[in-house]
């Protein structure tokens, strides 16, 4: 009987505690949408983006139009100007690829732009949640855009707006 009830009060201690933290939800998409910097920063993204495509999809060009030079010389051509064209087509098959990488790798010119136009915002809207979190108790914020688990979600508990208001955006 002891164990029971001990068993019982350990149980309803922990829906207290439960109850007891306050969570709430933000959208980060939501909130970055209506902040017109973070739309100028990914316009400008967009932008460079772009130009850098079509630099690297030059070079691949450059690539295939010696292959396809080569494919059509190639009966004609010595065994040495074979290798020495196939060399040249690796060559520039490579300069593609490593274009490619200096711009969009993972310390590409892309990834450096967006941490140098993004990251400020999203600091700012991280310090606004920081802050309204202090303010009103609440022991998660959880972002509803990146929890794919989130089935359902009380509108209550959503505090994207007044984020929104913190960082001086009404909407």
């Amino acid at each position: 009987m002891k164990r029971f009830l001990l068993v019982v009060g350990c149980c309803m201690a922990c829906v207290l505690m439960a109850n007891a933290q306050k969570f709430a939800l933000i959208d980060m998409e939501y909130i970055m949408e209506n902040i017109p910097a973070y739309q100028k920063a990914n316009e400008e993204l967009n932008t460079l983006s772009q130009q850098y495509q079509k630099m690297v999809e030059a070079k691949a060009k450059e690539a295939e139009t010696l292959y396809q030079a080569y494919q059509k010389a190639s009966t004609s051509l010595s065994n040495a100007q074979r290798t020495q064209k196939e060399e040249a087509i690796v060559a520039k098959e490579k300069e593609a690829a490593e274009l490619r990488k200096k711009y969009f790798g993972p310390e590409g010119e892309m990834a450096k732009k967006q941490e140098e136009l993004i990251a400020p915002i999203q600091d700012q809207i991280y310090e606004a949640v920081k802050q309204i979190s202090l303010q009103k108790g609440y022991e998660a914020v959880i972002d509803r855009a990146s929890a794919t688990s989130i089935i359902f979600a009380s509108p209550r508990i959503d505090i994207s707006n007044e984020v929104l208001s913190k960082l001086g955006y009404s909407n």
